[in-house]
């Protein structure tokens, strides 16, 4: 076996030197500092070669051209030819500026993450929820060098405070922040955060929250006691099934008292209603139809600007809606399904998709009027999928116990065939 020679020892400080090595691809390098290289890669003969940086740290490994080398030309001001201490310099600044500074750490791609949602018109709320439970340790951490073993014990300790789905929706913001952080840098070549903020299992079980007609009823009336415009919030909610992020969009030109449809020539009035930021992938219809009652429809008629507006006519987006509902149906006696869940705003929208799927309305249709899509309602509402699936075949199932048609015998020309020998009379 024919043994590599040795590498040569590295003195890119020596201009003879460096015009002596083999011109090649691969860089000859030395130690700056701590995981940190100076290359010099040779280059045709008669032109500098081109001084390289090379960094192994903090969870990354990138190569940079720094400038070209003095071999031929000295080192002026003003131009890219560096001497071997200025490449030096150059690549200590160079690597260095991959340390925590403010720019690229956790808590910096937070920012940018939340500042990229709000130009797509995203939900702020999701960096919002990380930040609430982020340790000042891990938000100044740069993205970088970050493992998998920081990533996971953040992991279980927010399982000791909250469901494992509202882990799993915490995560998710995390992973897309620094999933952004590192698409905007080359030199983060490592994303240890898609295996240590992987996804718990089996934490997607529904808990959805049905209420009874006479139980909806109650609360759109415990919503009216409260005050008037947080009762034509709650009644909204109600009948459309919609978000409290998408009634709150709601203007007056939203309602369509008089819309005719025209495969029927029927009027039927509806709401414009705004989608909500939900959802991966852009969504190229900003408002979709939602049908309403007409008498609910002719008391939103006239009303100009903010559909919805607070007592103080301040808007409800800066409200907590869901302290409030709680305190207006406080003391009111609900049997939701399950009779021990705890009754929230969005029990309305749950019990708005239920009743449209057991109404047989297509589940197609179900998905397009509450925003979401058809995996999402296959997913959390299966069981109602299913009572209503059960109730549509039943009526197609094959009766085995119903009279049988009776057959005439075979005939003696058909058994032969069979092999079945004439039994004597």
């Amino acid at each position: 076996m024919v043994q590599k020679a040795p590498e040569p020892k590295s003195n890119l400080r020596s201009r003879s030197w460096r015009l002596g090595r083999t011109i090649r691809k691969r860089p000859y390098f030395e130690t700056v500092e701590y995981r940190v290289l100076l290359g010099y890669r040779r280059r045709k003969k008669g032109n500098n070669g081109t001084w390289v940086v090379r960094v192994t740290r903090d969870g990354t490994d990138w190569t940079k051209a720094i400038g070209k080398a003095d071999d031929y030309d000295e080192a002026v001001a003003g131009t890219d030819i560096l001497t071997h201490s200025q490449a030096q310099e150059d690549a200590k600044k160079l690597a260095n500026a991959g340390k925590p500074s403010g720019t690229n750490t956790v808590k910096a791609a937070l920012d940018r993450y939340e500042h990229d949602l709000k130009s797509r018109d995203g939900d702020p709320g999701n960096v919002v929820r990380v930040r609430a439970h982020l340790s000042e340790e891990l938000g100044s951490k740069a993205v970088g060098a970050l493992t998998q073993n920081d990533l996971t014990a953040w992991r279980d300790e927010l399982k000791t405070k909250m469901a494992a789905a509202s882990v799993n929706r915490t995560m998710s913001a995390l992973r897309a922040a620094l999933n952004v952080a590192a698409d905007g840098n080359e030199r983060i070549t490592k994303r240890p955060w898609k295996t240590g903020l992987k996804r718990i299992k089996g934490a997607s079980t529904s808990r959805n929250v049905i209420l009874t007609e006479q139980d909806v009823r109650t609360v759109i009336g415990a919503a009216y006691q409260d005050s008037k415009e947080f009762g034509l919030l709650v009644e909204l909610a109600a009948v459309t099934g919609a978000r409290p992020s998408q009634l709150m969009k709601l203007q007056g030109e939203d309602v369509q008292v008089d819309f005719v449809d025209q495969n029927t020539g029927k009027r039927t009035p509806r709401l414009m209603m705004p989608v909500s930021r939900k959802g991966r992938g852009e969504k190229t219809t900003p408002r979709r139809p939602v049908p309403i009652p007409e008498a609910l429809a002719k008391r939103l008629a006239g009303l100009k600007g903010q559909l919805l507006k607070r007592p103080d006519g301040g808007t409800w987006a800066k409200r907590n809606v869901s302290r409030q509902f709680k305190d207006a149906i406080n003391g009111v006696k609900l049997t939701p399904t399950p009779t021990t869940a705890t009754v929230t705003m969005y029990a309305l929208r749950h019990t708005s998709i239920v009743r449209q799927i057991k109404a047989n309305v297509p589940i197609r249709i179900v998905a397009a009027l509450h925003d979401t899509s058809v995996v999402m309602i296959e997913r959390n509402y299966s069981e109602y999928i299913a009572d209503h699936a059960d109730d549509l075949a039943r009526p197609a199932l094959l009766e085995t116990m119903a009279e049988v048609i009776a057959l005439p015998p075979p005939t003696t020309k058909a058994r032969a065939k069979k092999g079945v020998p004439e039994v004597p009379g």
